[in-house]
């Protein structure tokens, strides 16, 4: 009977969902206009950040885009037996 090896490759599977939130404009969102004197902009930084909270919400709807993305792991390390 002949031997048999294997090799043990880490993998990650990456998978993609989407989800559109609508985040209120409030004032806290603005922020002076540096071009236009006496104007205001919305600040995105703050509004991303807001959008991001939102998507942590368990009241948020997610859905499933596309298959999985399976790659080796950047990180190569023994199976836990």
């Amino acid at each position: 009977m002949a031997n048999s090896h294997s090799v043990s490759v880490r993998l990650q599977r990456v998978t993609i969902e989407t989800a559109h939130v609508s985040v209120p404009v409030t004032p806290e969102l603005w922020k002076e206009n540096a071009d236009e004197p006496g104007t205001q902009k919305i600040d995105v930084e703050k509004l991303m950040q807001a959008a991001i909270d939102q998507g942590r919400l368990p009241s948020t709807a997610w859905s499933l885009e596309g298959a999985p993305v399976i790659t080796p792991h950047s990180l190569q390390t023994p199976p836990d037996y």
